[in-house]
């Protein structure tokens, strides 16, 4: 933990893909202490050490369904358990606000609340072009402009509601994702109290 972060701290980092969210997850985590929480990482955390809760996820998963949120919740839970004081950094959770709504109270739980929801902004024609770029880059043929354009659309109707139940709590934290990477992470410092 970083020196001089001994309260709670919980960050929630939002954003399309090719906001850059994972390069700012890094950094704000080791800049602030904060342990990021990814729900991808969770899941294959709790099914490769056969725990409970991976052994339901498994079972769930290999049925090519969706992780109920009930086991989401329970995994969020599990590992801000083990914090004192809780310093998260959440990535791909909560996605609704149904699990928004679950993460307030097992925060509450734990004597904590989030601390803001922070959402990278960035225009749509400059993701189009940071994911052609890494498609190009990577080999991948899944990035083109019309699947970019899409996965967009969806990202934007699938967040709006969980932007919105932030906004109403006065919560959520706009940034501009289309600085450099520097940039953008001193404005996320400086919307962070």
């Amino acid at each position: 933990m970083a020196a001089g972060y001994d309260a709670p701290e919980v960050v929630l980092l939002m954003g399309p893909p090719g906001a850059g969210k994972g390069t700012q997850a890094a950094l704000l985590s080791e800049a602030r202490g904060l342990r990021k929480l990814s729900t991808g990482d969770m899941l294959r955390g709790h099914v490769e050490r056969g725990t409970d809760l991976g052994v339901r996820a498994k079972h769930v998963m290999d049925a090519g369904e969706l992780v109920p949120d009930e086991l989401i919740v329970a995994m969020v839970q599990s590992e801000l358990g083990d914090m004192d004081p809780v310093r998260a950094l959440l990535d791909g959770f909560p996605r609704t606000p149904g699990q928004a709504a679950a993460l307030d109270q097992l925060l509450g739980e734990e004597g904590a609340e989030l601390t803001a929801a922070v959402a990278l902004d960035v225009d749509e024609d400059e993701l189009v072009r940071r994911l052609e770029g890494r498609a190009r880059q990577e080999g991948r043929s899944d990035d083109n402009e019309a699947t970019v354009r899409n996965r967009m659309q969806v990202y934007q109707r699938q967040t709006q509601p969980l932007l919105d139940y932030y906004d109403e709590r006065g919560k959520l934290r706009r940034v501009s994702g289309m600085g450099s990477v520097e940039d953008v992470f001193d404005c996320i410092l400086g919307v962070l109290p």
